[in-house]
């Protein structure tokens, strides 16, 4: 089946007709057996349209996977963690404390904290939140090794 754009050449009206083939069409309207739909005339002929064409589905793009966006996001996320977010490890609570007081400078900051520690900083109003683990970048080597000799 083909479907063609038609217009009646008497009143100019547009309209669409389905055809078995393209040779259809021809064999019809010499017979002036198509009809305007608007006014009745006989003198129909094809509009100038482009093909329907559909692509190959090697042509059509590839949905992206969304676990490898997830991971790929969480990767980004950790790295830039990793290059601008201070690591404190176990003192993430007193660092928040001393900046939320004004003791010291605001920064961004990383580490850990024990479930007591997290419940008083909500307490107190001091914004803190849990890093997600997809998103935490690894410890710094210097942290890990005093970890150990702890």
């Amino acid at each position: 089946m083909i479907l063609y754009a038609l217009v009646c050449e008497t009143c100019d009206h547009g309209f669409e007709g389905w055809f078995a083939n393209s040779g259809a069409f021809d064999r019809l309207a010499a017979k002036r057996q198509i009809d305007c739909p608007e006014c009745g005339s006989r003198e129909i002929a094809k509009q100038i349209m482009a093909p329907a064409v559909r692509p190959s589905d090697k042509a059509l793009p590839q949905q992206p996977d969304p676990e490898v966006i997830a991971r790929e996001i969480a990767r980004r996320v950790r790295e830039h963690i990793a290059g601008n977010v201070d690591y404190v490890g176990g003192d993430f609570a007193e660092e928040a404390r001393a900046m939320f007081y004004g003791e010291q400078e605001d920064r961004p900051i990383w580490g850990e904290a024990t479930p007591e520690e997290r419940e008083a900083l909500a307490e107190e109003g001091i914004p803190a939140m849990p890093l997600p683990a997809p998103f935490a970048p690894k410890k710094p080597k210097a942290a890990r090794r005093r970890e150990q000799l702890n």
